[in-house]
């Protein structure tokens, strides 16, 4: 039950204290399940992301459920989910609630353009945290990948499909070898 109970509670806190969507949150999420709580090794972690991000959904909430699957299976899911779910469920209730009053705010669209920066390194570091461990040939497949994403506007999926299937193909590969 403590298990159950830390891992809502880890999922709270990353759920409340990240603006800036999904990507944000990954390296608050990797802090906590790594070098915190010790639930992972970075390498599990990077797999699990790598789920995360080929599911349909968002990848902070689908991080968290493969996390919670993976310490505790279906109750860990559940109470990974809830802990992300929560804050901004309520957030955004309460924005909702009072929306008319602030849109036109010069303080809260100050606060906002002030956070930019912030987000922006949020979804910077655990691209560069996860590309340590990359050799420069897949660097820079990595970089050409992601410049035709953004120059073509291709759906990643469709890289993503190809990386898998690659990827089966060379583990194939390699096993003949042996």
């Amino acid at each position: 039950m403590r298990l159950l109970f830390d891992i809502f509670w880890s999922f709270l806190k990353i759920g409340a204290f990240t603006f800036g969507g999904g990507y944000a949150m990954i390296p608050l999420i990797q802090h906590e399940v790594i070098t915190l709580r010790r639930w992972l090794g970075e390498g599990e972690f990077v797999e699990l992301l790598t789920l995360a991000q080929a599911a349909p959904g968002p990848i902070s909430l689908n991080t968290a459920v493969f996390v919670g699957y993976k310490m505790r299976r279906y109750s860990g899911a559940l109470a990974a989910v809830m802990g992300v779910v929560i804050p901004s469920f309520v957030i955004i209730l309460i924005v909702a609630m009072f929306f008319a009053d602030i849109r036109n705010n010069v303080w809260v669209d100050a606060a906002f353009r002030g956070m930019r920066p912030a987000v922006v390194a949020l979804i910077v570091a655990p691209i560069v945290g996860l590309a340590r461990g990359m050799n420069a040939w897949l660097m820079a497949v990595a970089v050409a990948v992601a410049l035709v994403v953004w120059y073509f506007a291709i759906s990643p999926v469709w890289f993503l499909l190809v990386g898998a299937v690659g990827g089966v193909l060379w583990a194939a590969y390699q096993c003949k070898k042996c």
